[in-house]
Order: C-alpha cells, then structure tokens, then sequence
C-alpha cells in the first residue's frame, strides 16, 4: 500500500514537472531579451506567440513532451517489473512519436531521441541507438524512476536508471545527468529536503558516470555543485544573469542540468518559485522548469504545490497521474523490503 507521505510526494515530483514544463512551454528557445519583450517577466501562464518555432498553437499552461514522455516511461517502468522492457519502450516511444507527429509537433522532438528513433526505424538495435545520445532528453523523463527506486542502495538505484536511458541517451553524461535528477526525487520521496536531495543527486551523477558510452563533456556531479555554489546567496535577477550567461541553458545535459540544480539553489526548493524562474532563463525553459520544479515537488508535496495553477495545466489528466504514482509507490515498497520481489 502506497503510504500518504510518499504518495504526497511522488504527485508533487509529477505534477511540479508538469507545472515547470508547462510554464516554460511558451518560453522555450527564445532569448531572455525576447521574453522580456513578449512578457516581461513571466509569473503564471501564457499562450505562446504566434510565430512561435515549436509551440505555437498550444494554449496557455499546457503540457508539452518533457511531461508526456515522463509519464509514458512511467508506464513503462511499471508495466515492466523488475527487468526494464526495452522493447515495450522502444515500441512505446515509437507510437508516441507517430501521435507527435500527426499533431504536427515533431519538432518537439529533442534531438537524441529523434536521432535514436530514426535510428531505430531504419533497423539499428535499440541497444547501438543510444551510444551517442548526450542530450538532457533522458533526465527530462526520468523523474518516476526516482520515485519508484529507493535512495539506497545507490548503484540499483542508478543501474535502473541506465536501463531507461540505453535506447536513446547510452552515454556517460546523459547517464550522470539522469541519474542526478532521479535520485533527488528519490531522496525527495523519502522525505529528504531540496538540499538532501542535491547532495544525493551529485553522488548519482559521480555513479552514473562510469556507466554506458562515454563522450566528452564537463563532469555532471562537478557542475551541479559548482552551480549551486555560483547562485548561492545571489538575488533572483542576479542569479538567472549567471545562469544564462556562465552555466548555460540549452539542451545540452551538461548545461540545463547543472542549471536546473541552480534554479533549485535560487528558489530554495520552492516548486512554482523553480518554475518561474525557468521560464524567465531563455533556451530550454520547459525542460530545465521541468527538471527543477519536479525535483522541488518531490522535496515539497503535492500539497504544498499552488492547487489554483495545479487547475490551469492543459493535456494532463490528474486522476490518471494520481494513478501511475500509486503504482509506482506500491513498487518502490516492494523493493525496500527485504528478498521481495517487485511484483508490479
């Protein structure tokens, strides 16, 4: 049985990432001088504008692939028990992909996961597809591995979260990147706070580095730390300013993930605080509120998360994401327990 605690907590991981996402939605790819134009200085939803390169179209607080591809994995990871399917992702990653793109959406791809789609579709193997994968596309998603794997022990932890990134992000960086991420919303639903949970991530991401592909980049564990360090104790302005300009916001893992880390510093583990403060960056807002606002929710509780926003979010059903966090509460339980076996 899914405790309330945990539960609580799970649906803040879930629905904060869905709330950063959203609130970056209309943001994403633009300058912050571009979204100082359009919005000035974004505080709750709004609607993209029309000549928007990706999201144009969507109505305000809508949800875009970083939630949609998170619970997909969520799915998957339940439906799959104790060995991760790779061939039920595959396939469901696939079907997404046709659904993205009769919805004329295709560029919401991130581009190591198109890349290993494509891939994939011409006959490579799942398990080559992924080698060169390095993008932040697999921490995007990886929030309900934290929540279905206990903190410790940490290599299980990190070795199902490798699992899920071998079809499309198989490489040291991405491996690092996605491990960080869920293992601060594992430490979250443990009932760790925002800093527990960073100092969790950098040991995952030391971990996770020795795992899969490895490709050229600055060392994940490093980078979160330094990047908390840089904004710590820094007014909000002052911080998105050395975000943007010294860690980096695009969809490179060693930049919008280490500045996901830092948005969790500056909103001092505020979920809608972490969202906003993503959306006014520029480059890859939705992924990096995602990321920030998820880790922050898992840290906080759904119910310390704003409901009245909760209600604004477009393209995501609560009662079938209350229903996904159950499940994966019911199997992080199984885990725990000692010579059990996860039975979901």
């Amino acid at each position: 049985m899914a405790d309330a605690a945990s539960m609580d907590r799970a649906m803040g991981a879930l629905i904060g990432g869905a709330l950063g996402d959203a609130l970056g939605m209309p943001t994403q790819l633009l300058s912050p001088a571009r979204i100082a134009g359009l919005y000035g200085h974004v505080e709750g939803f709004v609607a993209p504008s029309e000549d928007h390169p990706v999201s144009k179209g969507l109505p305000a607080g809508a949800i875009t692939d970083d939630t949609e591809q998170a619970l997909l994995l969520g799915r998957i990871l339940v439906e799959s028990g104790d060995r991760f399917d790779h061939a039920r992702w595959v396939n469901a990653l696939l079907d997404w992909e046709r659904d993205v793109k009769a919805r004329d959406s295709y560029d919401l791809l991130g581009p190591s996961t198109k890349r290993a789609i494509d891939a994939i579709n011409s006959g490579t193997p799942p398990e080559e597809a992924g080698r060169g994968g390095d993008t932040n596309g697999a921490a995007m998603r990886v929030g309900p591995a934290g929540i279905m794997m206990p903190p410790e022990p940490l290599d299980a932890l990190v070795a199902k979260v490798a699992e899920t990134c071998r079809a499309t992000h198989n490489t040291s960086i991405a491996i690092a990147s996605a491990a960080a991420v869920a293992a601060a919303v594992s430490r979250g639903v443990s009932g760790g706070d925002w800093r527990a949970a960073s100092g969790h991530a950098a040991a995952a991401a030391r971990l996770g580095a020795t795992v899969g592909h490895w490709v050229t980049g600055g060392d994940i564990a490093a980078r979160i730390l330094w990047a908390q360090e840089l904004v710590h104790g820094k007014a909000e302005k002052e911080a998105i300013k050395l975000i943007v300009d010294l860690i980096g916001t695009g969809v490179a893992s060693q930049e919008s993930v280490p500045a996901a880390f830092a948005v969790l510093e500056v909103a001092q583990g505020d979920p809608w605080r972490a969202a906003v403060i993503a959306a006014n960056l520029g480059g890859d807002t939705d992924t990096i509120g995602a990321i920030a606002a998820g880790m922050a929710g898992a840290c906080a509780g759904l119910s310390k998360l704003p409901q009245d926003r909760i209600a604004e979010l477009k393209g995501i059903d609560i009662a079938e994401v209350r229903a996904l966090a159950a499940d994966l509460v019911a199997a992080r339980g199984s885990k725990a327990g000692p010579g059990k076996e996860d039975a979901a």
